[in-house]
C-alpha cells in the first residue's frame, strides 16, 4: 500500500503546477529531512530534489544533529517521534548552537493537537504541520 501513497504524493506535486504557467526555478536550498519512516523521508527527499534542492536524510535524531553540524542546511524538516532524540530535542540542540547561519525549522508530524503545536513552538520550530501535508506547501516555505 505504501507505493500507492508515494505515487499519490508525486502525482499530487506534479499536478499542483498548472501547465499553462511558466515554471520558474526555485532558489535551491540545502535541506535536512529527518524521519524514522524511511519511505516517507525518502519520498519527501525525492520531491525536494526534483525541485532542485540539495537534500540530506536522517532516520533518527542523533544522525539529524550530526548531519546538521556537517552540512549547515537552510531548512530542516523534522519528525517529532524519532529514536535517539525526538524532533523537539533536535530542534533545541540546533537552536542552542547559534551558528549565525539562519535555519528554518519545520515540524512534520502525526501529532497535531494545540498542545503539540505549542510544544513545537517552544522547542524552536518555525512551522508545525500535521502529516500528510501538501508538497507544494513545503516547497513554498523552503523557497522563501
Amino acid at each position: 500500500m505504501r507505493p500507492k501513497v508515494h505515487a499519490l504524493l508525486i502525482c499530487s506535486a506534479m499536478a499542483s503546477t498548472p501547465s499553462s504557467e511558466p515554471l520558474s526555478a526555485p532558489k535551491p536550498r540545502r535541506v535536512l529531512v529527518a524521519d524514522d519512516n524511511e519511505d516517507a523521508s525518502e519520498t519527501l527527499a525525492l520531491l525536494l530534489r526534483f525541485d532542485g534542492h540539495e537534500v540530506h536524510v536522517a532516520h533518527d535524531g542523533l544522525t539529524a544533529v550530526e548531519l546538521f553540524d556537517r552540512v549547515h542546511p537552510d531548512v530542516a524538516i523534522l519528525d517529532i517521534g524519532m529514536p535517539g532524540l525526538s524532533g523537539h530535542e533536535v530542534a533545541q540542540r540546533i537552536r542552542a548552537q547559534n551558528t549565525g547561519h539562519p535555519v528554518t525549522l519545520i515540524a512534520l508530524t502525526g501529532w497535531g493537537q494545540k498542545a503539540d503545536k505549542d510544544r513545537a513552538t517552544e522547542s524552536g520550530f518555525d512551522f508545525h504541520f500535521t502529516k500528510p501535508v501538501e508538497p507544494t506547501v513545503l516547497s513554498e516555505l523552503i523557497t522563501k
